[in-house]
């Protein structure tokens, strides 16, 4: 995944160079500045669970990197400190999720950022999950 992309903000391009457990899912974040994110994931047959739909983790783990790739879009090193998913609908073997997430409110050190999971369909968008993340700014980037 290249994060030169003028779409991504420079303080996420580099955070998102040392990150290798979204790179090892193939999530490609196709934009984040300004306190909003989009990304990208295909669920694959490794992210298929026992009842053969995509286990929750890997969809905590796209909305959750799109919640980091919004807060952290400002500059300033910002980290989760907490965060909860509603999972509304099934993902599937295939699916082409898209995660988009929009800053809701900053205030100091502390954020707050709604991230919607969907997938597209022949009807339009299918909302498959819905997460909110708590971020707190931590320091500076490097």
């Amino acid at each position: 995944m290249s994060h030169s992309d003028p779409d991504i903000a420079e303080a996420t391009r580099t955070m998102l160079d040392a990150d290798t457990a979204s790179a090892s899912l193939g999530i490609d974040v196709v934009k984040a500045r300004d306190g909003h994110a989009v990304a990208r994931m295909r669920v694959t047959e490794r992210m298929v669970n026992g009842h053969g739909i995509a286990h929750g983790g890997f969809l905590f783990l796209l909305a959750d990197t799109t919640f980091a790739c919004a807060c952290n879009s400002h500059g300033p090193v910002t980290v989760a400190a907490g965060a909860e998913i509603s999972f509304i609908t099934s993902a599937r073997l295939g699916d082409e999720l898209v995660a988009t997430a929009s800053e809701r409110t900053r205030y100091g050190r502390n954020g707050i950022y709604d991230v919607t999971v969907h997938r597209e369909t022949p009807t339009g968008r299918e909302v498959i999950a819905e997460f909110r993340g708590r971020s707190r700014t931590v320091g500076q980037v490097q």
